[in-house]
């Protein structure tokens, strides 16, 4: 199963895609930690990554995709995989579909978390005292819902008009929310999010 994971910064698409990865057995793949472990790495692209992700502003999509594309050709994706935190645009939306189309794996749902502004807000400063990233910083935070609204919240029309999308309340208890997002699955896809 193939499945794109929406939401705005913070909305809580990474511990959701972690339960979906135990709960099907397929690949997490977050594009943030793909940007992240780059940057860590020093290699060429996490170097040019570094100084926009500690702006708040979203990477380049040729980036991105290079990343991504790198990421899709291991073999723990052969069975599916959750992209979390990609496409962040119109232009990666269609890359996106360039690409699995040249792979032979086009995608099965997208499910899209619906928070509002203040529940992140909220989440990603208590994130950021735990945890540090630079890109939790709040004003960073809000610079980065800013981009969401403008940039990324149009890719769910894209996928909606492609009959993919299912819309998600991402507020609630962890388990609430998981128990959401599988039964979207099942429901848009049948046996196969069985497991």
């Amino acid at each position: 199963m193939r499945i794109v994971l929406l939401g705005a910064p913070g909305s809580g698409k990474g511990t959701q895609a972690a339960r979906l990865k135990a709960e099907l057995g397929i690949a997490h793949i977050s594009t943030g930690d793909l940007l992240r472990a780059a940057v860590k790495a020093g290699t060429p692209l996490g170097l040019k990554a570094r100084s926009v992700m500690d702006a708040g502003q979203l990477v380049s999509d040729d980036i991105v995709l290079g990343l991504l594309e790198e990421r899709l050709a291991q073999p723990d994706t052969r069975d599916g995989f959750i992209l979390d935190g990609y496409p962040r645009n119109l232009a990666q939306a269609n890359a996106l579909d360039g690409l699995l189309a040249r792979l032979g794996q086009p995608l099965d749902a997208v499910l899209k978390l619906n928070v509002p502004d203040a529940d992140i807000l909220r989440r990603t400063e208590l994130r950021f005292k735990a945890e540090g990233r630079a890109d939790d910083n709040p004003d960073t935070v809000r610079k980065r819902l800013e981009v969401y609204a403008a940039q990324t919240a149009p890719v769910a029309d894209f996928y909606s008009q492609r009959g993919l999308l299912t819309e998600i309340d991402g507020v609630g208890p962890i388990e609430t929310i998981a128990a959401r997002l599988l039964g979207a699955l099942r429901a848009q896809t049948g046996a196969a999010a069985e497991r």
